[in-house]
């Protein structure tokens, strides 16, 4: 179970926050705070594993108290709740778990509990995400490599696959292959770059092998499959004839 602390100066939004977590049954107390500051206060009486903080308050805001909490020896997770998409890049400096937009989303949410949860089960609750930086529209954002399900060639140019969107990035998929063979993403085609635990079907059989990533049929080349097969082996994704 994880305690948590949610920090918001807008009444509805706080109500909000605290019933939608109150319904996951990962989630155990559930502390509230109307400022920054209310909320420093609050964590000097209750013990948290993590805190949901808005950016933008009056007097001490999520950032600054983000900063004040991140000095104490075992600091708790900390994920933004906020309506303000350009400060991704802040946030993820300060190590946060996850940066939620309003409005929320549930399901959004739920992915950012079991975060949460994984960081706490972990004890890396101060592990800083690896993150990249996108160009969408004119705009830069910050998205998690965690979110990305699969990667795909354009050119010199790499569009990443998540759950909500696709974002181009001026880096060449062989780059991406080499930076991110850690973290458990495998090539599979010469377009084509996909994260293993995100594979939900492997059809290698077939005439024309592929992979179902994110409801995604994606080609396989017959020179990266025994590198699949090998890969595959070590998951619960059994090949399918």
């Amino acid at each position: 179970m994880i305690d948590v602390l949610i920090a918001d100066d807008e009444q509805p939004a706080l109500a909000e926050l605290a019933f939608l977590l109150s319904r996951d049954e990962r989630i155990g107390a559930v502390h509230q705070a109307s400022s920054g500051s209310q909320a420093l206060l609050s964590l000097e009486t209750h013990a948290v594993d993590a805190l949901f903080l808005d950016i933008h308050m009056p007097g001490l805001s999520g950032l600054q108290l983000a900063r004040a909490v991140n000095e104490r020896p075992r600091p708790p997770s900390i994920v933004f709740v906020t309506a303000d998409e350009d400060c991704a890049l802040a946030a993820f400096e300060l190590a946060a778990v996850d940066y939620l937009l309003k409005p929320l989303r549930p399901e959004r949410l739920t992915r950012s509990i079991g975060r949460l949860h994984n960081a706490v089960d972990s004890g890396q609750q101060a592990i800083r995400p690896t993150t990249i930086t996108v160009d969408q529209g004119g705009v830069s954002r910050i998205i998690r490599r965690d979110e990305v399900r699969f990667v795909q060639a354009q050119g010199d140019y790499a569009r990443l696959h998540t759950p909500e969107a696709s974002y181009l990035v001026r880096v060449p998929l062989a780059d991406l292959e080499r930076q991110w063979a850690d973290a458990g993403f495998l090539r599979v085609h010469r377009s084509y770059l996909v994260c293993l635990p995100a594979i939900t079907q492997a059809r290698l059989t077939a005439a024309q092998p592929t992979v179902t990533v994110s409801g995604a049929n994606l080609p396989v080349s017959r020179r990266h499959l025994p590198l699949l097969r090998e890969a595959l082996s070590a998951t619960r994704i059994r090949p399918h004839s």
